[in-house]
């Protein structure tokens, strides 16, 4: 799964849902690949019903459709000024972490390896739903979108659908390519903007940055 350049992102559809899943093929050939899936204890996904779910801790599991076996795993704790995601490979080693923006114009989120290196930046914004994946240089890395007019244009039939699309630069290095998988599945499940029930207010974990 984590050697393709352009994955298609299918969110599941469902009322008063206690988690996430999301379908996840490759866009260029249709092939279903695998899955992704908020995998939290029984207790906490009847209390995120009651609470702000953008503020407790969650797992999303990645998973191969053919054998079930895991793939990747994104794991969040409590959240209070920034967020932190940590992402492990199928074998529990680290991979590296996200970590939101705070007190910044631009806002967004970075990337680092497992040894604290950062690797990227993720910058965008909600209003286009557009995302880049920028190095330490500036040059993209890759992008997440709910536009795209190439190969597998057609299997974007509702606004829940988006693509993540990596450039050779960004999967020169398999370890980075899986980040990079990982971070545009995070803006989605886990980064996404989220409404207080108790408020009914909207809040983002991070701002957009334009152009």
């Amino acid at each position: 799964m984590l050697n393709r350049h352009t994955y298609f992102v299918r969110e599941h559809i469902g009322f008063l849902k206690l988690k996430d899943t999301f379908d996840i093929l490759d866009a260029e050939t249709s092939e279903h690949l695998g899955y992704a899936t908020e995998e939290n204890p029984a207790w906490l996904n009847w209390t995120r019903l009651l609470l702000q779910k953008h503020r407790m801790p969650t797992t999303v599991v990645v998973r191969n459709i053919t054998d079930d076996a895991p793939v990747l795993r994104l794991e969040r704790g409590w959240r209070f000024l920034r967020s932190k995601i940590r992402v492990y490979a199928a074998d529990n080693e680290l991979l590296g972490y996200f970590e939101s923006k705070i007190l910044t114009l631009g806002g967004g989120f970075h990337v680092y390896n497992a040894q604290g290196i950062r690797v990227a930046d993720i910058k965008g914004n909600w209003i286009g739903w557009n995302f880049r994946f920028l190095d330490a240089s500036g040059q993209e890395l890759g992008l997440v979108t709910k536009k795209w007019a190439g190969i597998g244009r057609e299997l974007f039939t509702t606004a829940d659908n988006y693509l993540i699309s990596l450039t050779d630069r960004g999967t020169a290095q398999p370890a980075t390519a899986a980040l990079l998988l990982a971070a545009g599945l995070a803006i989605d499940t886990l980064y996404k903007e989220a409404r207080s029930q108790a408020t009914g207010t909207t809040t983002n974990d991070f701002s957009y940055t334009p152009g």
